[in-house]
């Protein structure tokens, strides 16, 4: 690891002033630390953030929830509201990871986390998420876990985040404050897609601070799931996942939402797909097609063209345990 210059904030507003080109903030560590050892990132600085008051779960006054940016993962998910409104919610926070890094990651980390692609850790390949103009080792190398949706000549790398999947699907909004005051993001435009511009992973400024995630207040309790498929059943990153959400009248769905993980350089919602389903009957066969609306435009590559069958499935299963999961209080 290369030497930095460390220093604690005191507050948001200090933590801000701090922030200057080449310096990174840290709270959990879980994902930039590793980083850091491995030269992926060379940050001159670390502006330590780790004791803001940040870290609470409270109401808000549209009947939702504010998540803090600083409450660990593991103090989310088995926090009683969020596994009864948001079970979704819950159930992707406990299948990331390991218990003891949930105990240490931030929801605002978690955001922020970047891709595990391969050829991004390796620094003796070409990558131009690390190193712009580099080239993209994936294409064309070993890309078994990488994009089938969303990708570019530039990039095939994949969002690593369970999280996200299930906030995505909320339609939650993310709260920044930053050089030019405070400010909110929609979820789904904080994530970027890679373009030209691989090495740039989200929306967010120099200087910004994600200070807290809301909820909103519907959080499709009665009938949600998130499934994730991976190579082993702990400790893993999807192959996909899926976020699913549904509104029942019957057996007629009246809204859903639907957002995948593992298949993109973000978390992929499509509203055609959501659509699709919106005053269909809850069937296998009403599923299979929204899942393959969903994938119209996917595009595999040599090692993970098994993907798009796999996400077809992944998802007629997720909203066939969503519609069955009427009053499940918890994940």
């Amino acid at each position: 690891m290369r030497s930095f210059t460390y220093s604690r904030a005191g507050s948001a507003a200090e933590a801000v002033g701090r922030a200057a080109a080449g310096t990174a903030f840290v709270a959990g560590g879980t994902n930039l630390l590793d980083l850091m050892k491995a030269d992926v990132l060379r940050p001159e600085g670390l502006v330590d953030i780790s004791r803001l008051p940040l870290d609470r779960i409270e109401e808000t006054a549209e009947g939702g929830l504010r998540l803090g940016a600083l409450a660990r993962n593991a103090d989310t998910a088995y926090d009683e509201r969020v596994q009864t409104r948001y079970p979704m919610l819950s159930k992707a926070i406990l299948a990331g990871a390991s218990a003891q890094l949930r105990n240490m990651a931030t929801n605002g980390g978690n955001l922020l986390q970047r891709t595990r692609c391969y050829y991004f850790y390796d620094t003796a390949t070409p990558c131009n998420k690390r190193q712009p103009g580099s080239g993209c080792g994936a294409i064309g190398g070993v890309n078994r876990i990488h994009a089938i949706l969303g990708a570019s000549d530039q990039c095939i790398a994949v969002h690593p985040s369970d999280l996200c999947v299930a906030l995505a699907a909320l339609e939650a909004v993310v709260r920044v404050t930053g050089p030019d005051g405070e400010r909110s993001i929609p979820f789904a435009e904080l994530h970027r897609l890679p373009g030209d511009r691989p090495e740039i992973d989200t929306v967010l400024r120099p200087g910004d601070l994600v200070t807290a995630i809301d909820l909103p207040a519907r959080g499709f309790a009665e009938h949600s799931t998130y499934l994730k498929i991976r190579d082993r059943a702990s400790y893993a990153f999807a192959l996909v996942s899926v976020a699913a959400g549904l509104e029942m009248d019957g057996d007629t769905v009246r809204d859903a939402r639907l957002a995948l993980g593992g298949v993109a350089h973000k978390p992929w919602r499509d509203p055609e797909a959501e659509a699709a389903l919106i005053g269909k009957p809850a069937t296998p066969d009403r599923f299979r097609a929204a899942a393959r609306v969903l994938l119209r435009d996917a595009k595999g590559h040599e090692h993970n063209s098994f993907k798009i069958e796999l996400a077809e499935r992944a998802i007629v299963r997720a909203l066939t345990e969503a519609a069955e999961r009427k009053g499940a209080s918890r994940p």
